[in-house]
């Protein structure tokens, strides 16, 4: 215990020097982050104690280099509450979430590094869920796991969102639109092309949209576009998806459609979605009914249905319903 406690102080010590380093470099630096952990029947019918949502930490920061430019910085983590351990078990980057380093200024902002492309950084705006509820949003099961973003970056098996070796632009917002670009100068093992998509929005009044089309290194494409209008406590949205996967004999195709709607009642927010996809000719639909209760700005319990008839499924259908907390910092 003696010999612990010696070797604690000075490593103790070492890391407070580092940090107020830190702190002296960069103009900010924030710990942000969200935990979340449930207890739920999946589609598989088993019961289950783990995350319904995503839990994770994210450290970022930025300097001022004057001139209205700054320097950012971003490393995001994501693991299972349940457990502790990295999500995926080893299987995806320890910074799975973003790894990225960067500069912004009135002309917009710049990184170079992993993090989500184009359609992926925006098309959550359009689901009740923001395509972040395993169990109830309808852009979870129907359109992110359609297009890889790389087929093989998570330790050689597919990772359907982010990018490695990225360059990513975000421009200036004028008059509600936006342009935003990613990409990747540097082709992956076994691509034969480079990462390339472009994503337009517009974002004014209660009314957001958006058009966006992506191609990773294997040809693969992806089309997205989403509309959503917002009026006091009310939210109604709809997205189409169109994918093709690039295979050695043919192409494999998957169109998907959404609509979901919410509703804030006070510390409650009622949510209701519905999507249908077609992959290859082979038809599925899905539906999700969910309610958020918010105990504080940062503490919010929820529950979540979902039901879904997938074209891996044949004939057959599937439930699964929980509930949970999550705790954003």
């Amino acid at each position: 215990m003696t010999s612990f406690r010696r070797t604690a102080v000075p490593f103790a010590a070492c890391a407070l020097l580092l940090a107020s380093g830190l702190a002296q470099a960069q103009s900010s630096v924030s710990i942000s982050g969200l935990i979340d952990i449930g207890a739920y029947r999946d589609f598989d019918k088993t019961k289950k104690v783990g995350t319904i949502q995503r839990s994770n930490i994210a450290f970022s920061g930025s300097e001022d280099l004057g001139d209205g430019m700054a320097a950012t910085f971003m490393l995001s983590h994501r693991f299972d509450a349940d457990t502790g351990r990295v999500e995926g078990d080893g299987a995806k980057p320890f910074w799975h979430g973003e790894a990225s380093v960067g500069l912004k200024g009135g002309w917009g902002a710049l990184r170079l590094g992993r993090a989500l492309d184009v359609i992926s950084a925006n098309y959550w705006a359009f689901d009740p869920w923001y395509a972040f509820n395993r169990i109830a949003s309808p852009s979870w099961h129907f359109v992110e796991y359609n297009y890889a973003a790389n087929r093989a970056s998570n330790n050689g098996s597919a990772e359907y969102n982010r990018l490695n070796n990225g360059v990513f632009y975000d421009s200036p917002t004028v008059a509600g639109f936006s342009a935003h670009v990613s990409g990747s100068f540097e082709k992956s093992d076994g691509a034969t092309k480079n990462n390339a998509g472009l994503s337009l929005n517009y974002n004014q009044n209660g009314v957001s949209l958006m058009l966006a089309s992506t191609r990773n290194g294997w040809g693969d494409t992806e089309t997205f576009a989403g509309a959503k209008y917002a009026s006091g406590a009310w939210s109604v949205m709809g997205s189409y998806d169109q994918s093709t996967y690039k295979g050695t004999s043919a192409d494999s195709k998957a169109k998907t459609a959404t609509l979901g709607a919410t509703y804030r009642l006070g510390q409650v927010e009622l949510k209701a979605g519905y999507g249908r996809i077609d992959v290859d000719g082979v038809k599925g639909r899905f539906v999700g009914l969910g309610a958020d209760y918010a105990l504080s700005k940062r503490t919010t319990l929820y529950a979540s249905l979902g039901s879904k008839k997938a074209p891996s499924l044949g004939a057959s259908s599937q439930t699964a319903y929980g509930a949970g907390l999550a705790h954003s910092f």
